[in-house]
């Protein structure tokens, strides 16, 4: 499933392909896509000026005039293109965006079809749940904010840093990346947290997806941008997917269990449970080197 950096790319190469455009038609291939649409559907946004592409979470978020917002959860394999207005379409298409301007039309493409759009009028974090649950920004939240977000929780820390109504935006992939990173063992009890690992916990949540938005996120299998390029951070993941192979850092077999219900990836030695060492600080630098080593 996209995550934060995925998604953040894909708004990124979306936005100067359609912002200022003027929408023609939307065509809904596959009527399951569309949970929620004003009277008339997706047929009010004919006429409509595109001003603004932008990120919230996991979703994202097309906002244009008259107070309408796409709003798309791209799932597990959801896909936002640009393409040419006569470029044959494929059968995993599932909503095709066409522009007054005859230009390139955004397609949503998805192939296990689990991906779902909102169409909604007013603010979108108050005009629909999926957003206003969400939890803070990553990326935005201070480190006391992010401690109080973590306060008062006994869940295991990977499971809350899964849980997107505590912070927003994180899933399976980084959330193995940012534990590894800060040293802390993913089975690790909210309480048991010191407030050196809490201040740990957040420094890793920033660098690990700062980096991985500018390598373009990861691609593992589906995900590419809206011009259909693949990321390139899978090639810097020190845990993640990286079963019985050697840890970057000490050499020990990287171990995975099940944690919320999902496969957690890490080095027991470098992830003590329950453990207090002072994790070492890793430079963009490192992690390039430990690109090419592997």
């Amino acid at each position: 499933m996209p995550e934060l950096p995925e998604v953040e790319t894909i708004v990124r190469s979306l936005a100067p392909g359609i912002c200022g455009r003027v929408i023609e038609r939307a065509e809904l291939l596959f009527k399951p896509l569309l949970r929620r649409a004003p009277r008339g559907g997706l047929a009010v946004l004919a006429g409509k000026r595109v001003l603004n592409v932008r990120r919230r979470g996991k979703m994202a978020i097309v906002e244009c005039e008259g107070g309408l917002s796409l709003v798309f959860h791209l799932k597990m394999t959801g896909q936002l293109l640009l393409a040419g207005r006569g470029e044959a379409r494929d059968i995993h298409t599932r909503l095709v965006v066409k522009f007054s301007d005859g230009g390139a039309e955004l397609r949503f493409r998805d192939i296990r079809k689990f991906g779902f759009l909102l169409c909604v009028k007013g603010a979108p974090e108050s005009a629909c749940a999926e957003l206003s649950c969400l939890g803070p920004e990553p990326l935005d939240i201070t480190i006391e904010d992010f401690g109080r977000a973590l306060s008062g929780r006994k869940a295991r820390i990977k499971g809350l840093l899964l849980d997107q109504s505590v912070i927003a935006g994180i899933g399976n992939i980084y959330a193995d990346e940012i534990l590894f990173d800060s040293r802390i063992h993913p089975v690790t009890r909210a309480p048991a947290l010191s407030k050196n690992d809490v201040g740990r916990l957040w420094e890793s949540t920033r660098k690990i997806l700062a980096l991985a938005i500018d390598a373009k996120g990861s691609t593992l299998r589906d995900y590419v941008d809206a011009e259909g390029k693949p990321g390139g951070f899978q090639l810097f993941h020190k845990v993640y997917d990286r079963e019985g192979e050697p840890c970057v850092t000490c050499g020990s077999p990287v171990k995975r269990i099940r944690v919320a219900g999902r496969s957690s990836y890490f080095c027991a030695r470098c992830q003590r449970r329950g453990g207090r060492d002072k994790a070492a600080k890793t430079s963009p630098a490192a992690w390039t080197n430990s690109a090419k080593k592997r």
